[in-house]
């Protein structure tokens, strides 16, 4: 019985950001669990691979091109979902920044460009895929889920790129509101907050001295695998969860409990 709640087919998801890294993985893992997947990214060659690699799998599946910082985007994603297959029941909002705007810039430095790029990359995104898929599903009648990415980067300091972080911040709260919003049309809405995770494997030696480094800080002894937010991905997608809404679930090897994550800076001490 456990198991039957934890299969997804018959359904269908979107999953952006699906071309690579913990998109590509998560969207894998979806069809591996039975779902037709709608593979959303802005470099159609990266979406175009995890297209074929889904129906290797023997699911259906489509690549949209999507710019998710353009809601008109978002909307045209949620139709073709709708169109290709008819339905939609999984929208997995994974879409994200990966090389920091702004990174490490003074606080007075941090230009109008690089702030609003992260925020609408990283959190308007989510609402705009949000929106767009909760009519769709309120529509419809049987509900369904819907799932964002935060970061543990939200729950921490990080002065690094603090932009990321308040808009990683900014998903758990609308995870929240969104939850509360919409659970009278059954649509159940999470939020996954991985940290310390690698987006692909060591590509060469210094790589993977790197991530055995800094491995080392955290309770696990290790970096985490983008494959392993896969099955995390499939619950909260499955009936398996459906008494969860409104949470947000930290994956990063015990990082943000131990207290143990580098800051990015050394203390100053007298040698």
């Amino acid at each position: 019985m456990v198991l039957e709640r934890l299969k997804l087919d018959g359904k269908v998801a979107i999953v952006t950001g699906a071309g690579r890294g913990l998109g590509r993985q998560m969207a894998l893992a979806l069809a591996e669990a039975g779902a037709d997947v709608v593979c959303a990214a802005r470099t159609a060659a990266q979406i175009d691979r995890t297209k074929a690699d889904i129906e290797a799998l023997g699911r259906r599946a489509v690549a949209q091109p999507t710019d998710v910082r353009d809601s008109a985007q978002c909307d045209a994603l949620i139709e073709r979902a709708v169109s290709e297959y008819g339905q939609l029941d999984i929208m997995l909002s994974n879409a994200g920044i990966g090389d920091m705007r702004g990174a490490n810039a003074e606080l007075w430095d941090v230009n109008d460009d690089d702030w609003h790029d992260t925020l609408d990359v990283n959190l308007s995104s989510a609402f705009y895929c949000a929106r767009a898929a909760s009519k769709v599903m309120a529509a419809q009648g049987h509900g369904g889920t819907i799932i964002n990415l935060a970061s543990g980067t939200a729950m921490r300091a990080y002065p690094m790129s603090f932009g990321y972080g308040a808009a990683k911040a900014g998903v758990i709260a609308i995870t929240k509101s969104m939850s509360a919003m919409l659970g009278r049309h059954n649509i159940r809405v999470n939020c996954i907050i991985p940290g310390f995770v690698m987006q692909a494997p060591p590509g060469n030696e210094q790589a993977e001295i790197f991530a055995q480094t800094r491995g080392r800080y955290l309770p696990a002894q290790r970096l985490g695998y983008a494959w392993e937010l896969g099955p995390l991905a499939i619950f909260l997608a499955s009936d398996a969860s459906s008494y969860v809404t409104g949470q947000g679930f930290v994956i990063d090897g015990g990082g943000l409990a131990g207290g143990l994550a580098p800051m990015g800076f050394a203390p100053e001490v007298a040698v």
